[in-house]
């Protein structure tokens, strides 16, 4: 008898939620399948002239200060500037915050937003709509960009290796949302040990774990032969778990060992976790990964904020600046997409603590290379950074620049399992077209 025709569906499928999750790191998406047209997204792709096959998109977790970072305020009172100074860069008439020397040689190659504003002032609200361009429901959960980008252009999801990876992203992040698992993110928990779990145990020998997989498929037929045809989710968990035994087999493995870089590599890009992060993340777009994210976390400054900038900028200035030095050696930068990205800025004005609190009011994220007009600024904030004056930028826009950028149909709609419509640049997003290439 097999044992799985005494699981009705709902527990059938937490079971095997567990064991994917206990497995590879994978869960399930929501409870049933989206759908939209996949040869109309096609068709726009082709006569797109996105420039971005892939994406590298640096995440700064807390709400990054943006005065001390990408929109300096050189004249501000001294309550708004504190001690950080403005720096000159590559391109004349932008200036960065004292901490990016590395990064400052690079503007050419960016288009940076101070323009961004939002009404999430809290983390997990500000993080989510970020990462989704909606608003943060308990009743749905949207999908992120990077499976946008693998739902949408569904004719890259080739070959062994996940086509979304996280790397150091944690437990709230929104993923495929109610996507299949197919476009669901593979999450790396340490850039430096790689993809856990991956390998067949030593003890183990190859014929016993086809044996094993063979009896999977055995006790496994009644059930399929019951739900394959009617539930997609069922459908793409089967794919999904048949990909990782397929990445388990396959030398493409190698794309997540970090031992495999030169020393010069690894000093390049820093010994700390974000540096290992981000040189993983130039290592699987290399290997052909469509959609690497790269969390850095630690950004909520409430007090002491210029002894924390004093700490933390540096890693980032040295990794993100080490990254595109690196693409663009490499001949990658040409076709990858590099994006910094926040869930808010700080308040311009220090507290009594010297601290900046939550300011989702006004904030800048960053882009550079593939698909990017470089020396560029979009938008602007007043003489305090406290207030978009010009180019008021959204997460949706934002977002819908990113598909842009990728050739992707921002505005095409695909429906969630309630069958209401949803667009990767969100309900108004419109793509920043003077920033696009």
């Amino acid at each position: 008898m097999n044992p799985f025709n005494q699981l009705d569906e709902q527990s059938r499928r937490d079971f095997l939620t567990n064991t994917a999750r206990t497995a590879f790191g994978v869960t399930l998406g929501g409870a049933s399948a989206s759908w939209f047209s996949s040869a109309e997204a096609a068709e726009a792709i082709k006569n797109s002239n996105g420039k971005a096959k892939n994406v590298i998109y640096l995440y700064m977790s807390g709400g990054m200060t943006h005065i001390d970072t990408f929109d300096p305020k050189p004249d501000a009172p001294s309550e708004y500037r504190g001690p950080i100074k403005a720096i000159s860069t590559k391109v004349d008439g932008i200036q960065l915050g004292q901490h990016f020397e590395r990064t400052a040689k690079h503007t050419d190659k960016m288009a940076i937003v101070r323009s961004m504003t939002s009404t999430q002032g809290a983390h997990a609200q500000g993080n989510y709509h970020v990462h989704t361009s909606y608003t943060q429901r308990a009743s749905i959960t949207h999908p992120s960009l990077g499976s946008w980008a693998n739902k949408l252009d569904a004719g890259r999801l080739k070959g062994t290796l996940p086509p979304y990876v996280t790397v150091h992203t944690g437990n709230n992040h929104p993923g495929a949302g109610f996507f299949e698992p197919n476009v669901a993110p593979l999450p790396v928990g340490d850039a430096e040990k790689g993809l856990q779990n991956s390998k067949r145990r030593s003890n183990i020998s190859e014929a016993d774990f086809n044996r094993q997989i063979a009896l999977r498929s055995k006790l496994d037929a009644n059930f399929g032969a019951r739900f394959k045809k009617g539930q997609r989710s069922v459908r793409a968990y089967d794919e999904m778990f048949n990909s990782a035994v397929g990445l388990m087999q396959s030398k493409d493995l190698e794309a997540f060992d970090l031992s495999a870089e030169s020393k010069d590599a690894h000093a390049a890009y820093g010994a700390d976790k974000f540096g290992k992060g981000v040189l993983l993340a130039r290592r699987l777009v290399e290997h052909g990964v469509r959609f690497v994210e790269v969390q850095f976390g630690g950004f909520d400054w409430h007090s002491d904020n210029f002894t924390k900038a004093d700490e933390k900028l540096p890693i980032l200035d040295q990794a993100y600046a080490a990254l595109l030095a690196d693409l663009e050696q490499r001949g990658l930068l040409e076709t990858t997409l590099v994006v910094i990205a926040t869930e808010f800025g700080r308040t311009p004005k220090i507290d009594d603590d010297a601290g900046r609190n939550h300011f989702p009011k006004a904030f800048s994220f960053a882009l550079a290379g593939a698909g990017i007009k470089g020396g560029t600024i979009y938008g602007e904030t007043d003489e305090t950074a406290s207030n978009v004056i010009t180019e008021k930028t959204t997460a949706s826009d934002f977002n819908a620049t990113i598909a842009a950028a990728m050739g992707l149909p921002h505005d095409q709609v695909v429906f969630s399992p309630t069958k209401r419509p949803f667009r990767m640049g969100g309900k108004t997003g419109k793509p920043i077209s003077d920033i696009l290439a």
